[in-house]
């Protein structure tokens, strides 16, 4: 039988061929299948026995399976969220949007926060758990996402200041909301996927010829929603900076970009005139 470093290098190996990360996917696959954190895994190695459904777990990792939905859970900001197929996996790019956010109430703090496709809940559970006494609404045109979310707000203690609520974008929603967070479709009908995009939602990527569908009906309601001192912090594309600023500006926002890590444009921020 072999040893846990031995099942490691072996499982490193078979995943090379389809993943960037093999070495941490095997870690955190097996950390799974022993019910431990990987933290636990690596400082135990030598002490563990591979679990037997280990082996099934690598299987489903070779067909492309994304790492999240196999193991069920991902990390994002401070929180760690249930993730499912039904829903888009939180990534750190994202988290740019909660920096921006930080940056722009500084020691204020937003009381009231609005999530526009919320998914698994991660941007409004982030948010609500950077901010104790704030409270959001999530709103998502999936029944089975927002499952998801208020399973996650259930478990990280933070269902009484969440309301997930079924809806297209804004519709019979009413303002003002101090923060706005929207992470919508934004790929282009023909753009060729790859990797774990693959197994996500599809209605939550695509938004039409230039990716830019969403936008369009986003647009137009910030104006109404947004406190005189609040601002929306939206996810782009990395080459979209122009075209969804110029929706924005066109509602009489102010706007401004903030980059990821890898130095992409990521975030768009946009406030009120007298705000800016």
């Amino acid at each position: 039988m072999k040893t846990i470093p031995e099942t490691l290098r072996a499982a490193t190996e078979r995943l090379a061929a389809i993943s960037a990360t093999p070495r941490l996917d095997a870690e955190l696959l097996l950390a799974h299948a022993l019910r431990i954190d990987r933290n636990a895994l690596l400082m135990r190695q030598r002490d563990l026995a591979v679990p037997p459904g280990f082996a099934s777990l690598i299987e489903r990792r070779l067909t492309g399976e994304p790492i999240a939905y196999i193991t069920g859970t991902r990390d994002f900001w401070t929180i760690s969220l249930h993730v499912t197929p039904d829903v888009l996996i939180p990534r750190p790019d994202t988290e740019t949007l909660i920096e921006a956010a930080l940056d722009h109430f500084g020691t204020r703090a937003p009381a009231r926060i609005l999530d526009l496709g919320t998914g698994s809940g991660a941007l409004l559970l982030a948010a609500l758990s950077q901010w104790p006494k704030a409270r959001g609404a999530g709103v998502d045109i999936s029944p089975a996402a927002l499952a998801v979310a208020r399973g996650n707000a259930d478990r990280l203690g933070l269902a009484l200041r969440a309301d997930f609520r079924l809806g297209n974008w804004a519709d019979g929603l009413a303002g003002p909301f101090d923060l706005i967070l929207i992470n919508p479709p934004y790929i282009a009908r023909n753009v060729t996927l790859s990797g774990d995009v693959l197994h996500e939602p599809q209605g939550a990527l695509f938004a039409g010829a230039e990716g830019l569908d969403d936008y369009r009906r986003i647009a137009p309601v910030l104006p109404a929603l947004l406190a005189p001192d609040g601002m929306a912090a939206i996810e782009i594309g990395y080459d979209q900076r122009a075209s969804v600023s110029a929706l924005l500006a066109d509602q009489g926002l102010s706007v401004r970009v903030r980059q990821d890590l890898a130095g992409h444009d990521r975030c768009l921020i946009a406030t009120p005139d007298a705000a800016a």
